[in-house]
C-alpha cells in the first residue's frame, strides 16, 4: 500500500505549512523546497534556508508532490501526489448521516484547513482533478465553497469531484451553484433507493430522502454535473430495477449512475457478513439496472468491481476508481490478461468471505 504519511525530521512551525517537494527549482516559488541530497533512505530539502529531512528510499517518488507539515508533526501529509490520478483531501470528518456501510466513520471534532488546502489545489500539476471528501464536506458550505471559487480563478485547468450527501444545499445556493466556474465541479451524490424508508435506513437519517431529492433538483436546475452514486447491498439490491427506473424518469439529467461495490472498513466491516452482495453469484439485478438506465440515454459506471467478477458483456464499464494508494491484487491475479484494466481489490478486502467466484483471465 502507498503511504500517504512520511517520517521527518520536521520544521519549526506555528501553524499548518503546505510545501511543494522538488528535485530542482526551476522558478522561485515560495512555497517549493528543493532536494539537497540522499543517502540510506534518507532525503534532505532546504526550505528557505531551513533543512528537514523525509524518511523515503525513492526520492522520484515524491517529486513534484504537495505535502502538508504540521506543528510538533513527525510525519508529512501527503496532500497530492504528482504521479496519481487518485488525490482526494479529507476536508472534514464531520458528519451528520451514520450510513451503514461508511467507510469513514464520523468524528466530532473539525480541524479547518481550508487554507491549506487552496494552496496545495494551486500547486497540482497541470489538468489535475481534485477529489473533495468526508465526513461530509457541505457543513462546512461557506469555507469549501470560497475555496473552490479561489482556486477555480487562479487554475483554470483544475476540476473538483465532491462527494457529499447532498443534505445542506439551497436554492440560495443556485448563483454559486450555475456560476461558470462550478461547471469544473462534478458533485458526486449517494443515493440508495427509490423508497425513502430503504434509503433513510441505510444512510440512519429520517427525513434524508426527502431532502435528498430536493436537493438534488437545486443542483438539476443549476446545471450541475452530478454522478448519482449507489453502493449495493442485499439491502438495496433486488430492488435496483426500480431505482434505475426513478433515476431515467426523474433525474435524467445526472451525468452518470455510479454502481459501487461495498470497501471492507470502518462501519462496513461490522455490517460485511449482512449486507455485502456478491455480484460474482448473481450479476442479474445489476444488469438489469444497467440495461434500463443506458437504454434511457444515462452513462453508467461500475466501481470497486474486479473485471472478473462482472459478466464479459458489462466488463466495458468498470472503471479503475479504488485509489492507488489503496489497491491490491490478489496472488492468481498475477497472471491475468486483463490486470492493466482492473479496478482490483481493496487492501482490506477480506479473502476468505469475500467474491466467490473469482476468475482471472
Amino acid at each position: 500500500m502507498i503511504a500517504l504519511r512520511i517520517k521527518t525530521s520536521g520544521l519549526p512551525l506555528n501553524e499548518p505549512l503546505v510545501v511543494r517537494l522538488r528535485s530542482h527549482i526551476d522558478h522561485a516559488n515560495q512555497h517549493e523546497a528543493c532536494l539537497l541530497s540522499t543517502a540510506e533512505g534518507v532525503a534532505e530539502f532546504d526550505f528557505h534556508g531551513f533543512s528537514f529531512a523525509l524518511e523515503i528510499e525513492d526520492v522520484k517518488s515524491i517529486d513534484g508532490d504537495v505535502v502538508m507539515f504540521l506543528p510538533d508533526g513527525r510525519s508529512v501529509h501527503r496532500l497530492i501526489r504528482a504521479n496519481s490520478k487518485h488525490n482526494t483531501l479529507l476536508v472534514t470528518e464531520q458528519c451528520d448521516q451514520l450510513c451503514l456501510m461508511c467507510s469513514q466513520p464520523p468524528k466530532k471534532h473539525h480541524f479547518d484547513l481550508f487554507d491549506q488546502f487552496a494552496t496545495a489545489v494551486k500547486l497540482a500539476p497541470a489538468d489535475a482533478t481534485i477529489g473533495v471528501s468526508g465526513g461530509e464536506p457541505l457543513l462546512h458550505k461557506t469555507r469549501l465553497f470560497n475555496m473552490m471559487t479561489e482556486c477555480l480563478q487562479e487554475r483554470s485547468d483544475i476540476k473538483f469531484h465532491v462527494l457529499t450527501n447532498g443534505q445542506h444545499l439551497s436554492r440560495a445556493d443556485l448563483p454559486v451553484l450555475s456560476s461558470s466556474l462550478f461547471r469544473r465541479v462534478l458533485w458526486g451524490v449517494p443515493l440508495y433507493s427509490e423508497n425513502a424508508a430503504t434509503h433513510d435506513l441505510i444512510v440512519g437519517k429520517p427525513g434524508a430522502y426527502e431532502r435528498l431529492c430536493s436537493n438534488l433538483a437545486i443542483l438539476g436546475q443549476a446545471g450541475s454535473s452530478v454522478e448519482l452514486r449507489t453502493v449495493l447491498m442485499r439491502e438495496n439490491v433486488e430492488k435496483l430495477l426500480s431505482l434505475a427506473s426513478f433515476i431515467s424518469k426523474d433525474i435524467s439529467f445526472a451525468s452518470v449512475w455510479a454502481l459501487m461495490q461495498m470497501e471492507n472498513i470502518g462501519f462496513a466491516r461490522k455490517n460485511w457478513n449482512k449486507q455485502f452482495y456478491d455480484n460474482s453469484l448473481d450479476f442479474k439485478p445489476i444488469s438489469s439496472a444497467m440495461d434500463l438506465v443506458l437504454g434511457s440515454g444515462l452513462e453508467v459506471a461500475l466501481y470497486n468491481f474486479p473485471r472478473c467478477t462482472i459478466p464479459s458483456k458489462y466488463r466495458n464499464y468498470s472503471h479503475q476508481a479504488i485509489s492507488d494508494w489503496k489497491q491490491k491484487f490478489l496472488p492468481q491475479c498475477s497472471d491475468c490478461t486483463d490486470q492493466t484494466k482492473c479496478g482490483g481489490f481493496f487492501e482490506w478486502y477480506p479473502e476468505d468471505h469475500g467474491f466467490e467466484n473469482i476468475c482471472p483471465n
